[in-house]
């Protein structure tokens, strides 16, 4: 009985330290800071790994996260000071949220990025916000849609139109195999938040984070093998910036995880509105892309203000 108490007490400060605004404003940053960074660190290793062909960019992704998942479950054995395991009833929860967060969510990713700028992709992509929204509405009986969360959506997708209509790197117009991967990458990813917050009752989020991860990149392996793809260039530089973006992934999605747990989707995403923020800033610090226009601010206000929107508190 007082093993099963101070389980309980444990359990009961870890929420409320993850439920504090002030750790949900820093973890949730973080985390947006992270993906966004991942925009042009992909470019990077495209150039720096020789990644040539939808083949090498898939299984370029899945050694990206079988790394990230080796990481996760190390992590999370130490924390939790047993080896992480999975309960039978969840493997097919896990196994599926694997096949969608990171196996298709990342297909399209990797191929689409390949074929747009990393400051076009990360304001596109930011559009899993909404998505959220929208599948929260019908899969979760708290989070029904509202009239501001309307209005929020139409800003958010107003600000995707200006950035492909905009002239310059960032525009180019719309193109299914870049922006049009990018965007069911998007909306792949805001299906997901919502699933993994289902799931989330039936294992701790460091276990799902770990198995999903590696569920995930066995698929993207496998299928990258299968079209023959190929990842070369392994030199210190390019080694640790693939070592950067294992941990990258691994860092951000086991705190996303934690926060989505014992939060509500709604307030979690409200710091979505930063990834293309950092996306477009470091886009263009280190990939030299041409960033500074009025349509890019324009649509990075409007998709800013279109998650403000949806997720601003009454109060």
């Amino acid at each position: 009985m007082k093993s099963l108490t101070e389980q309980n007490k444990a359990s009961t400060k870890r929420k409320s330290g993850f439920t504090n605004p002030v750790v949900i404003f820093l973890l949730a940053s973080l985390c947006c800071c992270l993906w966004g960074s991942a925009f042009p660190a992909i470019k990077i290793g495209y150039q720096w790994f020789q990644i040539k062909g939808a083949g090498s960019q898939i299984l370029f992704a899945g050694y990206r996260f079988l790394l990230a998942g080796i990481i996760v479950f190390v992590i999370g054995s130490i924390l939790e000071k047993r080896v992480l395991r999975m309960k039978p009833s969840s493997i097919p929860y896990i196994f599926g949220q694997g096949l969608l967060q990171t196996t298709l969510q990342y297909i399209c990713f990797y191929i689409g990025l390949a074929h747009t700028t990393g400051a076009k992709g990360s304001i596109i992509n930011a559009t899993n916000g909404f998505v959220s929204i929208i599948v929260a509405h019908f899969l979760l009986k708290s989070e029904k849609m509202t009239g501001k969360k309307v209005i929020g959506c139409i800003f958010g997708l107003l600000g995707v139109i200006v950035v492909n209509l905009s002239s310059g790197e960032m525009g180019g117009g719309f193109a299914w195999n870049g922006e049009g991967l990018i965007l069911l990458c998007s909306i792949l990813y805001g299906t997901s938040t919502v699933t993994l917050k289902m799931i989330s009752k039936k294992e701790s989020p460091i276990t799902i984070t770990a198995f999903q991860l590696l569920f995930g990149s066995f698929l993207l392996i496998a299928l990258g093998l299968i079209l023959g793809g190929n990842v070369g260039g392994f030199t210190p530089k390019s080694a640790l910036l693939f070592l950067y973006l294992g941990l990258l992934t691994a860092v951000a999605f086991s705190l996303w995880s934690m926060l989505l747990k014992y939060n509500p989707v709604g307030k979690v995403a409200i710091f979505g509105f930063t990834i293309p923020v950092f996306g477009v800033f470091l886009s263009g610090l280190l990939l030299g892309e041409r960033i500074l226009s009025v349509q890019n601010i324009l649509a990075l206000l409007m998709v800013s203000v279109g998650i403000v929107i949806v997720n601003r508190e009454k109060n």
